[in-house]
């Protein structure tokens, strides 16, 4: 017998959606890609505060820290700009690579062409100001794409998965090359010579990421795929105005901020280095064996995020978020009485020990890979939504609100995690690896390891309690807006005629 073909969503939805090929996808997100690169030299602009510009050691941290607060200021204005201005090709490419230029300019200039120079904080604080203007204009366009490339369920969550291959194969690769290339070659110093050197070489990475990311864009960068659902003859200018409107009154986006929140600050504050000297060298005795242990998660993280793309199209970005919330939340508890029932100092001394912490430790961090994958489709959902609630199309809007509350939940992540750690004794000195085990240092490794993520995956469960954009909600979402736009094209097609 001949099997049936298997039907489209668009022909099991009763929807014309919007598809992009899968080389598009791949190729689009590599921005994300290019901005990891980025993201992995601002993790050396410490040394280059201090070997350069003559920064002392403490005052580079509190620099980068008060200047997170003028990335949270200025995301809202350039998201205005973007959504306002149209170029008879589109704007994401416009963006993505004026963000680029504006960026790797700045990146020269603080690693290449002005240390040694005499000039000092002043101007290392102007021009830092000047990348983050180029990095959240680059970030912005680029987060747009996976919204503007495809509205079909079942492709959406595709692009969350190759976004996540990049943001974590390249900056492991592009570290090791630091690391294993470039700073042998300058007596493994971290000098003003071989941060020049690690630069050039980055940015010249980047713009070949770039230039790809944007031929994937190519084909829906276009004025027609960023309009609103309003007359053409009526102004549609979007305003601050817009924002509030956004954040006081779309209810899903009140939700997916929440959960997205909650996580992120148990994400941020686990992944801090004297957590990670809590954990992995007082508790368990091995202070490598976190890094170790990541890198090992990557591959299996990814089999997750390919299987959570497909949950996630077939059921609904919401029902993937319960699901896996709850499962990330089961795990973490079965992580916490097991810590609790055993000497950890003596898991890695027992083989069925290790067995048993790794494999759920693996299993942990590949449920949440699939949260992972849900909550960017739900960012697109949100979207589509706003359009359907008020005929404004404001992917730039959505995405900078998010990295608004992002961008202070990461700069709570290190002061809580410090406070906690004072908490416990350490207030003149940081944990050491070499440290003895204490009972206070094990409660507190728990509460901020799994006690901190259970929390906000308990948040993200009662915030999708009233989450209301399910699989169903979305088809009947799309069918809307189709609806409208082809009354809106009608009514644009008499007025020509007349």
């Amino acid at each position: 017998m001949a099997r049936n073909p298997k039907q489209t969503a668009s022909e099991a939805d009763g929807v014309s959606y919007r598809r992009a090929r899968t080389w598009e996808i791949a190729l689009s997100q590599m921005n994300n890609g290019s901005a990891m690169i980025f993201y992995t030299l601002v993790g050396l602009m410490s040394y280059v505060q201090n070997a350069g510009y003559g920064i002392a050691v403490a005052a580079a941290g509190i620099v980068l820290t008060v200047t997170r607060v003028f990335d949270g200021l200025i995301d809202p204005v350039l998201a205005l700009i973007i959504e306002r201005v149209t170029f008879p090709f589109g704007k994401l490419r416009f963006f993505m690579l004026g963000g680029w230029l504006i960026r790797s300019l700045a990146i020269l200039m603080l690693f290449v062409w002005a240390p040694d120079t005499g000039l000092g904080a002043v101007f290392f604080i102007a021009i830092y100001l000047v990348y983050i203007v180029g990095s959240s204009m680059n970030d912005i366009a680029g987060q747009m794409t996976g919204p503007v490339l495809t509205n079909d369920p079942r492709q959406r969550p595709t692009v969350q998965v190759w976004s996540t291959v990049y943001a974590y194969f390249v900056p492991a690769i592009f570290s090791i090359v630091s690391t294993v290339v470039f700073l042998p070659r300058h007596g493994n110093r971290f000098t003003v010579e071989m941060l020049s050197e690690t630069a050039i070489t980055f940015v010249a990475c980047s713009l070949v990421f770039q230039i790809l990311a944007c031929i994937g864009v190519t084909r829906i960068d276009k004025p027609e795929n960023f309009a609103h659902l309003t007359d053409a003859r009526a102004k549609a200018d979007v305003s601050m105005r817009d924002m509030w409107n956004l954040l006081t009154k779309n209810g899903p986006f009140q939700r997916y901020l929440i959960s997205g929140a909650s996580d992120k600050l148990a994400q941020v504050v686990k992944s801090q280095a004297v957590i990670a000297t809590l954990m992995w060298g007082i508790l368990l005795g091995n202070m490598q064996l976190g890094s170790v242990l990541g890198l090992i998660a990557i591959l299996p993280g990814i089999v997750f995020a390919i299987f959570g793309a497909r949950y996630t199209g077939k059921y609904g970005s919401k029902a993937a978020t319960v699901t896996w919330t709850w499962i990330c939340l089961v795990l973490a508890v079965v992580l916490t009485v097991f810590c609790l029932s055993v000497d950890m100092g003596s898991i890695l001394a027992s083989l069925p020990l290790t067995i048993a912490f790794f494999l759920v430790y693996l299993l942990l961090n590949g449920a949440s890979m699939v949260v992972t994958v849900a909550s960017g489709t739900m960012r697109a959902d949100v979207i589509d939504y706003e359009l359907d609630r008020t005929g404004k199309y404001l992917p730039a809007t959505v995405t900078a609100t998010y990295n608004i509350v992002d961008q202070i939940i990461s700069s709570l992540g290190a002061t809580l995690a410090l406070g906690a750690v004072a908490l416990i004794g350490f207030t003149t000195a940081m944990p050491q690896p070499t440290d003895s085990p204490t009972t206070p240092i094990l409660v507190m490794s728990l509460v901020l390891f799994f006690g901190l993520p259970i929390l906000g995956w308990a948040c993200t469960l009662v915030a999708m309690r009233g989450y209301k954009l399910t699989r169903t909600e979305m088809i009947d979402v799309q069918k809307r807006v189709a609806e409208r736009k082809g009354s809106l094209a009608s009514t644009e097609l008499a007025d020509v005629a007349v």
